[in-house]
């Protein structure tokens, strides 16, 4: 975690973070070799939160603002609840104000359970957008929570205009045009719409993936979460540290808090030789992702691609698998999964008509009502531990094509041949 610059004169300091998900089960752990990795990334989400509560202790943070899903859902006990409460009580002993909204995963109606939390915590009504004021530190906190799961209204349309003479800050969790990734549209809104409130900063929730949507008068941020949680959810997660000045414009700084972190490689094999020289090139990519992190257990998803006299070779899987988990070993990261998409470097290699049949018995299989009945059959006995385990949705029909194109792949591979 690095060392926050001091702020400027006069300026409130703000941490923003959103996304917790405090003891949410994380996926794909099943799939590694080391367990003690395992095991870290089981209890990630804690070591995240106690890491931001460090930061805004170390930076002097005068207010932590949470944009929502806190909670992944309904406490499966109230463990959950007190170990939050033990991380804000540090926060209440340092004089750190927490504001704090409801979102789509820990809306009034999803949780069940509550504790009482300390005095220096504020979470916002679900009735309406609310403002709070300190005048001491001279911040004014505008937000509203969720009251059930989907809510599809435009809540910023309600959000009031700023309150003069003190830095505004809009806490909000919902969908903005133009955000990254596929989300669900909870409560959406636009740029326009955030801009048009006036406020020096808005502190977005819901969307994973870090990203700033403006700046200038008012900056619009999500940070996105503080723990990637399964494969999908790649590279550095954290914290803004945003400093505010009434009528000038915010001053942002993102700060990794991840306890352990999840890297998607593409990796070019254009050219290689044979397996040796391919398994040299990923070798390489680990190393790079294993800098990065600092003291971070890395896991590792690989993607191979590109024209290859090895591709032949690359489409044994048992064997690709073993010498990914050995240049992983190397490299000091944990492989999660590794895929091939590496072709043969000759365009036709082995026999066109039978390729030709290959890649037409693929589609044919994708698109046969008769594979989707009996896939809905084996969903009932292991589409679920699949889908858990981030392999396959069998649920959905385009992973399902994907799947019969990628074997059809696998097979004309194969018979091209290589080393």
């Amino acid at each position: 975690m690095s060392t926050p610059e001091p702020r400027p004169p006069g300026a409130v300091r703000v941490v923003h973070a959103a996304d917790v998900h405090l003891d949410s089960p994380l996926r794909g752990l099943r799939r590694l070799g080391d367990d003690a990795v395992a095991q870290t990334l089981r209890v990630a989400t804690r070591g995240a939160l106690e890491r931001l509560v460090a930061l805004c202790v170390d930076s002097g943070a005068d207010a932590l603002v949470l944009a929502g899903d806190l909670y992944d859902g309904t406490w499966h006990d109230y463990a959950t609840g007190r170990f939050f409460t033990r991380q804000v009580q540090r926060l209440d002993d340092e004089g750190v104000r927490v504001f704090l909204v409801s979102g789509n995963h820990d809306a009034e109606s999803q949780i069940t359970h509550s504790l009482t939390l300390p005095g220096n915590v504020h979470r916002f009504s679900v009735d309406g957008p609310e403002t709070v004021v300190d005048e001491h530190l001279g911040l004014a906190v505008h937000g509203q929570g969720y009251r059930t799961r989907a809510v599809s209204s435009n809540l910023a349309a309600g959000y009031p205009g700023r309150v003069p003479g003190v830095a505004n800050v809009g806490l909000l969790h919902a969908t903005v045009d133009g955000s990254q990734g596929e989300h669900e549209r909870y409560a959406p809104c636009s740029v326009a719409d955030l801009t048009a409130l006036g406020y020096e900063y808005v502190a977005l929730g819901h969307v994973h993936a870090r990203e700033v949507l403006a700046t200038g008068a008012t900056t619009i941020a999500y940070s996105g979460n503080l723990q990637g949680r399964h494969p999908r959810e790649t590279g550095a997660k954290g914290a803004h540290v945003v400093d505010l000045v009434p009528g000038q414009e915010a001053r942002v700084a993102f700060h990794a808090l991840d306890v352990a972190r999840w890297e998607s490689l593409d990796v070019d094999v254009t050219g290689a030789a044979d397996v040796a020289e391919v398994a040299g090139a990923l070798h390489r990519e680990m190393l790079g992702a294993r800098e990065a992190a600092g003291d971070r257990p890395v896991v590792v998803r690989a993607r191979l691609h590109g024209p290859t006299a090895a591709a032949g070779a690359l489409a044994d899987t048992e064997r690709l698998r073993q010498e990914a988990e050995q240049a992983a070993e190397a490299a000091g990261v944990v492989l999660e999964k590794v895929e091939s998409r590496a072709r043969p470097p000759r365009a036709g290699g082995g026999d066109p008509e039978l390729l030709e049949s290959v890649r037409r018995a693929a589609q044919a299989m994708a698109g046969d009502p008769a594979l989707t009945q009996h896939v809905r059959g084996v969903r009932n006995d292991v589409g679920r531990m699949l889908k858990e385990a981030d392999l396959l949705d069998l649920g959905d029909p385009r992973a399902l094509r994907a799947l019969a194109e990628r074997a059809a792949e696998d097979l004309a591979t194969r018979l091209a041949g290589g080393r």
